[in-house]
């Protein structure tokens, strides 16, 4: 009690230093330590002071009759909370600096008071929702802004900022590459256009008179309601559209602004209607939360990253769905088909391994040896994916989308986490097989090159490289599990690329230029012309994310190493021809525990190599479609109750009741036909 009383006397302290008169002064000062003091006293003190001191009650309402005397708020309602630059990385830069130093406003705006009045909108915004409804109506009527949405001057601001919005709307709506994002609305009236003369219609007949009311019957109203509908299918058929015709990060930003003024102008518009008595207060104050509720999110970098980021998240996840879908096996010919190519893929790595070994004996700067181990990784993969093999950790990053877009696109799957739980199995026990086949292959390969090389040159040459390449599979004497996991996030990087650059030909059109290029066909032909056409969309999206999961590789370590470091990568199918490579150096003459140590670390490397880049995959293809994270909790509980059940099912191509269904659903998943990546 001793807290209240003491709250309530520095409330009714603040009351008598500025309103026992009537302060004519438009001085915030006042006004802040009023609703500071409001803050920490019981609100209904609040209103029982008003209440017995009408004298105070009068000179208050006066006072803030002052304070927002020609103060515009429409930059409350145009600017705030709503997309200010076409690119995501300069809207982040003006956002921080913002943060760190607030921008000078004009003083004469309400968005002005708010900043210097409340140092947290977004804190008194909750204090207000929190409040009592009626005890919030209550000192509206004291303060004499109970009906302040019926004055003219406010009607005034509400229907240029819908005009503002409207024009700035209309502007980016019209640009070439926004409307080819919409072709449905080819034929038809252009919505924006029609929403913007609604409302200087609506602008002109509030100055022919001002006292205007619109209700939820008016035919103005409901034009404007349908036209700004029409406006937001338009955002969400271009969206929807992005997957069939790319988009670019200004794409995105424009597209997201148009939604969020569209969205703006609703709210707004929804301020002017008046039905019943009761509404004036209700909107009056509804047009304040509003305001505080704006500008408490203007510089929220939090919603700027969701929003901005999780459609390009979802188109890389649904271009490299398209390649996902090759590494599920569902049957026992598939099985057998990917060890095959796994087993191509162990050839080339165990070649590669020797090669590296070969380059570290060169001399040269550390720059030099990143150039070179980043084009023998570079040339090898480019080399596994243009012949139709694979590296079985290049996978997860591909098949963490198609999971995800079956997941999605699944009817019922609340009630049904068992038929996803069996697809895991045939994706997990599709990377066990290709685990399998890149080691088996990797390991002898390295082996029978280092015997040629011993036999031509007469000397062993892996003797000087062999203690560390087996110290490097002890984990308790290296760092294998973080170089392991920096192996995965390149893995997940790559798949990064490859879906970037897949969206990009389709957005850019690519494809269609190189077949419709008049110097190629002129030189070479329509028929190589349109050849060229395929390959490239079938196969330039996967020589460049392998090309740079190869220069990610090669240039870690020495770069770490440049840098004082101890960075490098662990990959399974290299570790394995790294170990060949290892006893051969020692002559086969190591100790057990060394050589178990080896033998085991190589298949670790594996399991984190796909934990690592599955996970980070897996994390932004739900994000990308918005999936509830409780819900995948749940489905990860289902996939561990299958693997009980059903614990061989992920190693090996047993028949299952799903085989048929899950077979389908990932087919059609794919929206194009593509090869491996």
């Amino acid at each position: 009690m001793k807290l209240l009383s003491s709250n309530t006397k520095n409330f009714e302290a603040v009351l008598k230093k500025y309103f026992s008169f009537k302060n004519e002064t438009a001085s915030l000062e006042p006004l802040a330590e009023f609703f500071e003091a409001i803050k920490k006293t019981d609100f209904k003190e609040v209103l029982n002071f008003f209440s017995t001191h009408q004298n105070f009650s009068e000179n208050f309402r006066h006072y803030i009759y002052n304070v927002f005397q020609g103060r515009p708020f429409n930059l409350s309602l145009t600017e705030a909370n709503i997309l200010s630059e076409n690119a995501f990385f300069p809207e982040l830069k003006k956002r921080i600096l913002n943060k760190v130093l607030p921008p000078v406003e004009n003083e004469n705006t309400v968005w002005y008071l708010i900043d210097n009045v409340s140092l947290s909108p977004k804190k008194d915004l909750e204090y207000l929702h929190n409040l009592p409804e009626e005890e919030v109506n209550d000192l509206m009527r004291i303060l004499g802004i109970s009906d302040f949405i019926l004055k003219p001057n406010v009607k005034s601001e509400l229907i240029f900022s819908m005009n503002i919005l409207s024009w700035r709307v209309t502007g980016m709506a019209l640009e070439v590459d926004v409307v080819r994002m919409a072709p449905e609305y080819r034929n038809f009236d252009n919505p924006f256009l029609a929403l913007q003369n609604e409302l200087e219609a609506l602008a002109e007949d509030f100055k022919v008179n001002p006292e205007i009311q619109l209700n939820s019957k008016d035919s103005r109203y409901k034009q404007i309601k349908i036209y700004a509908e029409q406006c937001q299918d338009f955002v969400n058929i271009a969206f929807k559209n992005s997957s069939k015709y790319g988009i670019s990060g200004k794409i995105n930003q424009s597209l997201l602004k148009i939604r969020q003024q569209t969205q703006r102008i609703s709210e707004i518009i929804n301020l002017l209607i008046i039905d019943q008595t009761n509404d004036i207060i209700v909107k009056s104050k509804q047009l304040i939360f509003n305001i505080l509720s704006y500008k408490s999110h203007k510089n929220n970098i939090s919603d700027l990253i969701n929003d901005s980021t999780r459609l390009i998240s979802h188109l890389i996840t649904n271009h490299t769905a398209e390649t996902g879908s090759h590494y599920i096996t569902s049957n026992r010919k598939q099985y057998m088909k990917m060890f095959y190519k796994a087993s191509g893929g162990g050839i080339i790595v165990g070649a590669l391994c020797i090669l590296k070994m070969l380059y570290g004996f060169m001399p040269g700067s550390d720059f030099f040896h990143a150039f070179l181990y980043s084009i023998n990784y570079a040339m090898g993969f480019v080399m596994i994916y243009l012949m139709g093999f694979t590296l079985a950790t290049k996978q997860p990053a591909m098949t963490a989308a198609t999971m995800t877009k079956v997941l999605s696109e699944q009817e019922n799957i609340k009630n049904n986490y068992t038929e996803f739980a069996d697809l895991v199995s045939k994706l997990f026990r599709s990377q066990f097989i290709a685990f399998v086949g890149n080691v088996l292959l990797s390991f002898p390969i390295a082996m029978l090159i280092m015997y040629g090389l011993d036999v031509f040159f007469s000397q062993n040459l892996a003797v000087e490289k062999s203690d560390k390449l087996l110290k490097d599979l002890d984990p308790f004497k290296s760092k294998a599990i973080l170089h392991a996991c920096i192996a995965g996030f390149y893995l997940f990087i790559s798949g990064i690329i490859s879906g970037n650059i897949g969206n990009n030909s389709v957005f850019y059109q690519i494809p269609d230029r190189i077949a419709k290029n008049l110097p190629i066909k002129r030189l070479f032909g329509s028929r190589f012309a349109k050849n060229l056409s395929k390959y490239y969309a079938k196969n330039w999206a996967g020589i460049i994310s392998n090309f740079w999961f190869g220069v990610f590789l090669g240039a870690t370590a020495p770069v770490g190493l440049f840098f004082g470091l101890d960075l490098d990568i662990r990959h399974i199918t290299f570790a394995a021809g790294n170990f060949a490579i290892g006893l051969y150096g020692k002559d086969f003459v190591v100790d057990s525990s060394v050589f178990w140590t080896a033998f085991f670390t190589v298949f670790l490397i594996g399991f984190f190599n796909f934990l690592v880049s599955f996970s980070l995959s897996m994390f932004l293809a739900f994000r990308s479609r918005k999936m509830n994270f409780g819900e995948v909790r749940e489905i990860y509980r289902e996939i561990f109750r299958y693997f009980l059940r059903n614990p061989m099912k992920f190693f090996f191509p047993l028949r299952s009741s799903f085989d048929l269904k899950s077979s389908t659903l990932v087919q059609n998943s794919i929206p194009t036909k593509s090869e491996d990546h």
